[in-house]
């Protein structure tokens, strides 16, 4: 479809979904966003836009000279990492339980964390260098330092995940979706706070959508502990997907792998849009600039798109991230059972406990519409249905 525009204060909002669709309070927070002075051009929203923290999910937010934390996301750089095996659907053991308790083994979930480091010279070189800089952030979450190192190769919870996926040709893919666990949420929240005492953000319509501006020192130190989030959380799926495949190749010795494709969906970019060099926010949409891949997921029952950006101005070469949730966690709690759960995700090895309801696929939008929604955004390469869903 293409975009629907409507009217805001400062800018106008364009949205990739039926107005009517998007709920009020997320339409609220739009308008919010249109009304900012910094914005350029136009808030581009996703079709799984919904009500967040500050700035809905789901949105696009080009800035001239300043940024919004809240326009980020609390969970810096969360993103979605995909890979293609060389396995088949008929090299699957008949019972997959096994290896979902293997994968379960050697990758921490929920709050759990690794008892020693599980970053290896596999995965980067420059290791040192990195943990050092862990020393120039906000001394706010200093006393964190430690527990980064554990957490990193780590899940989390919510709507984090590990799956063993086919796509329509029976071949085998490995895909996750994870941040930059703890001590991103921390660093987000440490400077949205910073921002809302700066003067020039006394009248926002939200004070969550308190702005840095370029050339002050707090801009510097949000860029600065941004950028090292965002590459944590790269790092971080980088080290789980390691660690996946490993298990997957003691169990199939044979088993080769295509070079993986990472996003984040959770980030901040300079980036030259209609002529002028702007900040770009992305909070759950990715980049879709024209031949990019990218990773669209659904919920734990739908399956999933890998996609390649059509390079659409207009979104500011952004997609979806996801299908986006239509109720909130609370709701589908009260909605939904365990059986509800099993029901919906029948046919898939997973936890099908009253911890994990509030990720039933009924609290999701439809994939397959969001999809459609976004047909000049991006175009299908592979569509995934998970046989395997590890969660926190």
């Amino acid at each position: 479809m293409s975009a629907t525009t409507i009217p805001g204060s400062n800018v106008d909002i364009r949205l990739w979904t039926r107005p009517e669709t998007v709920e009020a309070q997320a339409m609220r927070q739009l308008q919010n966003i249109a009304a900012l002075p910094w914005v350029f051009k136009h808030v581009a929203v996703m079709p799984d836009v919904h009500y967040g923290k500050g700035a809905t999910v789901g949105s696009v937010i080009a800035m001239r000279d300043a940024v919004s934390p809240a326009a980020v996301g609390v969970d810096i750089g969360c993103g979605m990492t995909a890979v293609r095996t060389s396995l088949t659907a008929n090299d699957l053991p008949a019972s997959l339980a096994k290896l979902r308790s293997k994968i379960e083994a050697a990758v921490p979930v929920g709050f759990g964390a690794h008892k020693n480091e599980a970053f290896t010279d596999r995965d980067a070189k420059d290791w040192p260098t990195f943990w050092k800089t862990l020393d120039e952030l906000t001394p706010a979450v200093k006393r964190n330092h430690g527990k980064a190192l554990q957490q990193m190769g780590t899940l989390g919870g919510g709507n984090h995940f590990i799956e063993i996926c086919l796509d329509t040709t029976k071949q085998v893919w490995v895909m996750l979706h994870s941040g930059s666990r703890g001590i991103g949420n921390l660093l987000a929240q440490h400077h949205i706070e910073v921002a809302q005492t700066l003067a020039h953000n006394k009248s926002l319509p939200d004070r969550d959508l308190a702005v840095f501006l370029a050339g002050t020192p707090q801009m510097a130190a949000y860029r600065h502990d941004l950028t090292w989030a965002q590459d944590y959380a790269k790092r971080n799926r980088s080290v789980m997907l390691r660690l996946v495949c490993d298990v997957i190749r003691k169990e199939f010795w044979q088993v080769k792998f295509d070079e993986p494709i990472s996003v984040h969906h959770n980030y901040v970019a300079e980036e030259t849009h209609f002529g002028e060099q702007v900040l770009v926010t992305r909070k759950g949409a990715i980049r879709a600039g024209l031949g990019d891949l990218g990773i669209i997921p659904g919920s734990m029952g739908t399956g999933s798109y890998i996609v390649r950006g059509l390079g659409n101005p207009d979104s500011f070469e952004s997609a979806s991230h996801g299908a986006g949730r239509r109720m909130s966690r609370n709701k589908a709690k009260q909605r939904y059972t365990r059986d509800d759960l099993a029901a919906q995700t029948a046919g898939v090895e997973c936890r099908k406990d009253s911890g994990v309801v509030d990720e039933i696929p009924a609290a999701y939008k439809d994939i397959d519409e969001v999809l459609r929604d976004q047909q000049d955004l991006v175009e299908i390469v592979a569509k995934l249905k998970q046989v395997i869903c590890v969660k926190g």
